[in-house]
């Protein structure tokens, strides 16, 4: 099944694209654990609308104070400077663990949402998150298929990471990264596929932490999402 756009007209109108990406996830989850090997296992995450309840902690000082009683009273000081924090509001991903000491992060795959590409603030999150998980050493992948924002998070990052930006510059695409060390220098390598509305998606690796790749079948868990929810391609 080729790919549709589920941003815009009439597909948008039909069906939520939150919906979507909640079932898309699941199934690759799903496709994920049939190929794992024993001690690993995949997980979707997904949450909408993150948002820090500041009232919480403004108050939960008073609230503190007043269970310790004025024996235990400590105010600290002034901040030295308060600045913006930018967060990810929308997470969508695919966590493989492996389960050996307890879950341990291996691999991640980020589904982007509207909102991960919408302003800076939340662009920069996003590409914060990515450049995290790769520091530390885990594979990750890439999947945007978002039609109302343009913005090319996989160029952030690469600019983030000093690799140059622009040059695979794309609005939609599936991208895939290996933290690797060869002689001991700490490497890089990126798997790049651009996708376009109306053509077939296509399978990237997926680099677990420690060496094993697995395929990412776009195509096949994107077809299922869509049989199970029952979109189908708009009549021609």
């Amino acid at each position: 099944m080729n790919l549709l756009d589920h941003f815009h007209p009439p597909l948008n109108t039909q069906r939520h694209w939150h919906a979507f990406h909640n079932a898309w996830a699941t199934y690759i989850a799903a496709d994920l654990n049939t190929r794992l090997p024993k001690g690993y296992f995949a997980e979707p995450n997904v949450q909408f609308g993150i948002e820090i309840d500041v009232a919480t902690f403004e108050e939960s000082g008073g609230t503190i104070e007043q269970s310790m009683g004025s024996a235990s009273l400590w105010s600290p000081p002034a901040p030295l400077m308060t600045i913006p924090l930018p967060v990810v509001t929308d997470v969508v991903e695919v966590q493989v663990f492996e389960s050996g000491a307890g879950p341990t992060l291996a691999a991640a795959i980020e589904l982007v949402s509207p909102s991960n590409k919408d302003r800076a603030a939340h662009r920069e999150a996003f590409v914060s998150k990515c450049e995290t998980y790769l520091q530390l050493g885990v594979g990750l992948a890439i999947v945007d298929v978002v039609t109302e924002r343009q913005a090319d998070l996989h160029g952030e990052l690469l600019a983030r990471l000093n690799s140059g930006a622009g040059a695979t510059r794309a609005d939609l695409y599936a991208s895939a990264y290996r933290p690797v060390i060869r002689q001991d220098q700490s490497s890089l390598d990126i798997w790049y596929e651009k996708l376009t509305v109306g053509a077939t998606l296509p399978t990237v690796p997926l680099w677990l932490r420690g060496g094993l790749c697995l395929p990412i079948a776009l195509a096949d868990t994107y077809e299922r999402t869509c049989l199970e929810l029952r979109i189908l391609a708009p009549a021609r």
